[in-house]
C-alpha cells in the first residue's frame, strides 16, 4: 500500500465521508473511492460499509486503522524531520484554519517566521465537521476557530480577529435589496446545518438556534461543504449566516451579502490541546498577543 493510499484510508476512517475526505486531501471523491476499492481488492475484504446515508468501518477496517495509524504517523514525522533538517530548521508548527481569509492574517505568519527562523510554519484548511479532531489527534498544533470553544481538553488562546456577520441570499431574493436584516429573517426563511459532528453550543454561536422572538431557526438542509450551502442559497431554498470575510473571498453572481444587525462580532481565536507545552505553540501565542486583535 502506497503512502498516499494509507493517508486516504486513515483520513476516510476519521471523516467517514467521501466528500469531506476529498476536500481535506484536495483530490476528487472519485480518487478516494478508487483508492479504497484498490485497497479492498488487495486485502480481500471490505474496509468500509457504504450506504447512501453513512460510511462505517468494518471489523477488518478497524483493525487496519489501528495498525496503520502509528506507522503512518512515524513515517510522516521522519520525512518531515528530514525535510526540516535540509532547510536548517528544528521543528514545524502546524496550524489548522477554519477561515477563508488567511491572506489577511499574513502579518501573524510573517512575524512568527521572522522571530523564530529555527522553526517552520505550515498552514492547512480545517473543516467544520468534527472541528477539533485534527487538533486532538496531533495532526495540527493550533486551530484558528470561531469562539467560544468549551471543550475540557482544549484551551483557548488569543483572539486574532473579530468581524461582523452577513446574510447570504440569492440575488433575486426579496431580501437582496435590503440595507440590513435582523436575526428574525433567519427564522422566516430557514438556514442550513452541519451534516456531521459539531457541538450544539458551537453551532449556536455561529448560527443561533432561535431568534430574539424565541422563534426557532430551522435547519432545512444538512450540508458538509460551503459549495453545497452556496448552491442551496443561490437556488432560493434557504438563506444563511456567515462571517463578513466571505464578502471578500467568495464573490458570486448568484448570491448577495446583506449586513446583519443585532448580533455581536464573531470572534476567531487560537485553540490548543490543554496538555500541550510545546515551545512553538507558546511562542506563537505570545507573538499573537503582542500583535493584538484585528477588527475586519
Amino acid at each position: 500500500m502506497e503512502l498516499r493510499d494509507i493517508e486516504i484510508f486513515l483520513t476516510l476512517s476519521e471523516e467517514l465521508h467521501f466528500g469531506r475526505t476529498a476536500e481535506r486531501l484536495h483530490v476528487s471523491a472519485a480518487r478516494i473511492s478508487q483508492a479504497i476499492k484498490k485497497q479492498e481488492r488487495s486485502i480481500g475484504a471490505k474496509l468500509f460499509e457504504r450506504t447512501s446515508r453513512r460510511v462505517q468501518l468494518t471489523p477488518v477496517g478497524e483493525q487496519l486503522r489501528g495498525d496503520l495509524r502509528p506507522v503512518f504517523q512515524n513515517l510522516k514525522t521522519s520525512v518531515d524531520r528530514a525535510r526540516l533538517t535540509a532547510q536548517g530548521k528544528t521543528d514545524v508548527l502546524k496550524i489548522g484554519l477554519m477561515v477563508t481569509n488567511g491572506h489577511e492574517l499574513r502579518h501573524f505568519w510573517d512575524a512568527f517566521r521572522s522571530q523564530h527562523p529555527q522553526w517552520g510554519l505550515r498552514l492547512s484548511h480545517n473543516g467544520y465537521m468534527d472541528p477539533f479532531a485534527r487538533l486532538r489527534n496531533g495532526e495540527i498544533d493550533l486551530l484558528l476557530s470561531w469562539l467560544p470553544v468549551e471543550e475540557p481538553d482544549l484551551t483557548v488562546g488569543p483572539v486574532l480577529f473579530m468581524e461582523p456577520r452577513v446574510a447570504l441570499v440569492s440575488t433575486d431574493h426579496r431580501l437582496a435589496g435590503c440595507s440590513s436584516v435582523t436575526v428574525e429573517a433567519f427564522a422566516d426563511h430557514g438556514v442550513v446545518g452541519p451534516d456531521g459532528p459539531q457541538p450544539d453550543y458551537f453551532e449556536d454561536a455561529f448560527v443561533p438556534f432561535s431568534a430574539p422572538s424565541n422563534r426557532a431557526i430551522e435547519r432545512k438542509f444538512r450540508v458538509t461543504t460551503l459549495d453545497q450551502m452556496y448552491t442551496l442559497v443561490a437556488d432560493g431554498e434557504v438563506i444563511h449566516l456567515l462571517g463578513n470575510q466571505v464578502t471578500r473571498y467568495y464573490a458570486r453572481p448568484d448570491v448577495t451579502y446583506v449586513p446583519v444587525r443585532g448580533l455581536p462580532l464573531l470572534k476567531w481565536g487560537l485553540v490548543r490541546r490543554s496538555d500541550d507545552d510545546s515551545p512553538m505553540v507558546r511562542a506563537f501565542e505570545r507573538m499573537a498577543r503582542g500583535l493584538g486583535t484585528m477588527s475586519l
